[in-house]
């Protein structure tokens, strides 16, 4: 098969959540970079397509990235899947491997890349391509391995057989909408796994087998920790006595721990009219992502999906001086994103969210002490869990992209500092970090607290990020010691973030076994006979006068 005949799938994204074809779409005129692993893994997507279309002949091809630890792509065939086709993919997967067949790019004129998908019946890659024409795009890259051939900006290896055929594996099949859009077709996803040996494999096999086991769906409902119904909603859990709990002790100690740097509590309202969100700019973002309200007026309002808009309003109430700042202000409250049915997934994935949020507005001089001040309680709460530990946690000092400044608002200068100060800060507090390029907010730089947890896997739990462009927005304004109005710089910061996602995490780090300030019943008395029920209930109230969260079980099962 030549280029004249093409068929196939586009290369990775960044993760699951963003539109499925944003980092093609962002990334075909470069070559973007990835790992050596990541690498083999994009070029077996391709030759998992390659088997795929050996099998289903009329198969077309959607996208098809690198995720962790793998990969996977979206795929329109005749059929559904089975879990008996993975083995034989695998196996033809294998025979491409054993033929080495080298990988190969090509450019050629973008008009006729879509001619050539348009003659091939592939709809999905027609649609990317005039996606990129929209972009001013002219020439696309193909790659060639063997007979197949697809659209991709690349990397790739060399060649088939630098993948080690012992070390990979196809793992599911799910659904997923095209372009993660529930009105467009319902494609079938294949996933699959790759590491560079066969023990590796084994390693996360066995990963995945302890990770069953510590299902936080399973462990919470062992516990008593939190439900779901059918008649509430799916993305809506519904926290017991005992998960009520073990969130309030997240809570108060994150608020203890807040009050010796002057931080105070607010409360805000659930819903907003929609202009506050239009003044933010989150309207014209995330629109589509918000749950509306009607109410009896024509006004249009929302369930806030975020905090920090209401936030600005209440710095705003009252003139504020330079002697004022800076002003301190916390919150743990609901807010509401209008998820994608098929995204959501236990706690990890809500509609309803407790969010522990927090915002500071101060002035650029107090920047530094500020973010020190957020370190400190984040290293003291998460010591708290025996997390702090150096080979637990890294943090990714978020900047700019240098090579793309424009996607940045707000002073340069401002960013060179904040910049700099975020470094100084993490080497002042011994923290182990990486500049990462890129991954700023287009708001301002920040502090990313990335933990692993008992299984090895990585989560970003804290954050602490600087905003220069929501007070110009809002036109929050501060009087200088010159007597002259000046904009304050706004500081998010999350200490555990979304409850619900954290309260996932930690489940399954502890396998519901939690330090014994944050279990919500921390002693059990066991009554041996109904004799002595009497004698324990006066166990279990002087043990409640010490402050200590104890149960009393009259289970008739035996000890043994």
């Amino acid at each position: 098969m030549h280029l004249s005949t093409i068929r196939g799938i586009p290369p990775r994204q960044d993760n699951e959540e963003v539109c499925q074809n944003a980092w093609f779409l962002s990334h075909m005129s470069t070559t973007p970079k990835l790992s050596p692993i990541d690498t083999k893994r994009h070029s077996t997507a391709h030759i998992l397509a390659a088997a795929i279309i050996d099998m289903f002949p009329e198969a077309k091809f959607g996208t098809g990235p690198v995720v962790d630890n793998g990969f996977y792509y979206d795929v329109d065939l005749p059929r559904t899947l089975i879990p008996e086709d993975l083995p034989i993919l695998e196996k033809k997967m294998r025979k491409i491997m054993s033929r080495n067949d080298q990988f190969q790019r090509a450019e050629i004129n973008i008009e006729e890349a879509k001619k050539r998908y348009e003659k091939s019946n592939q709809p999905y890659k027609v649609e990317l391509i005039e996606d990129l024409m929209k972009q001013g795009e002219k020439e696309v890259s193909f790659y060639q391995c063997g007979t197949f051939v697809d659209l991709c900006a690349g990397p790739h290896i060399d060649s088939a057989g630098e993948i080690n055929k012992e070390g990979f594996k196809l793992t599911k099949i799910a659904g997923a909408y095209w372009k993660a859009d529930e009105n467009r077709q319902q494609m079938q996803r294949v996933y699959g796994v790759l590491f560079d040996t066969k023990e590796e494999l084994k390693q996360w096999q066995r990963q995945q087998e302890e990770a069953k086991a510590r299902d936080h769906r399973k462990i919470g409902k062992e516990l008593d920790l939190f439900v779901f119904s059918d008649l509430v909603g799916a993305g809506l859990p519904l926290f017991t006595a005992k998960g009520t709990l073990l969130r309030d002790l997240i809570v108060q100690k994150i608020q203890n721990l807040q009050k010796d740097f002057g931080y105070q509590r607010v409360t805000i309202p659930h819903i907003t009219k929609k202009d506050l969100y239009q003044t933010s700019g989150h309207w014209e973002k995330f629109g589509d992502e918000l749950f509306k309200v009607k109410g009896q007026s024509d006004q249009k309002f929302v369930m806030k999906p975020m905090n920090c808009p209401h936030h600005t309003q209440i710095f705003a109430g009252s003139p504020k001086s330079y002697k004022e700042l800076p002003v301190r202000m916390m919150e743990t409250t609901m807010v509401y994103r209008d998820e994608q049915a098929g995204e959501l997934l236990g706690l990890s994935r809500v509609r309803s969210i407790s969010q522990d949020d927090g915002h500071v507005f101060c002035r650029p001089d107090q920047i530094e002490k500020e973010v020190q001040n957020i370190v400190t309680v984040i290293r003291e709460f998460y010591t708290s869990l025996d997390m702090f530990k150096e080979e637990k946690y890294w943090v990714s000092i978020s900047v700019r992209d240098p090579q793309t400044p424009e996607q940045y608002l707000g002073d340069p200068t401002q960013w060179d500092k904040a910049e700099k100060i975020l470094e100084d800060i993490a080497k002042k507090e011994h923290l182990p970090y990486k500049r990462v390029e890129g991954e700023a907010a287009f708001y301002g730089p920040k502090l990313d607290f990335m933990f692993k947890d008992a299984l090895g896997r990585e989560w970003q739990l804290a954050t602490a990020q600087l905003d220069f462009v929501m007070p110009e927005r809002f036109k929050l304004e501060y009087t200088s010691k010159e007597g002259k109005k000046e904009r304050p710089v706004m500081i998010h910061r999350a200490i555990a973030g979304s409850l619900e996602r954290f309260l996932s995490v930690i489940i399954e780090h502890f396998a519901g076994a939690f330090p014994t300030w944050l279990c919500p019943v921390q002693a059990i008395i066991i009554p041996v006979s109904d004799k002595f029920s009497d004698y324990a209930k006066k166990v279990a109230r002087n043990l409640q006068k010490e402050n200590i969260r104890v149960e009393i079980d009259n289970n008739n099962d035996t000890l043994g």
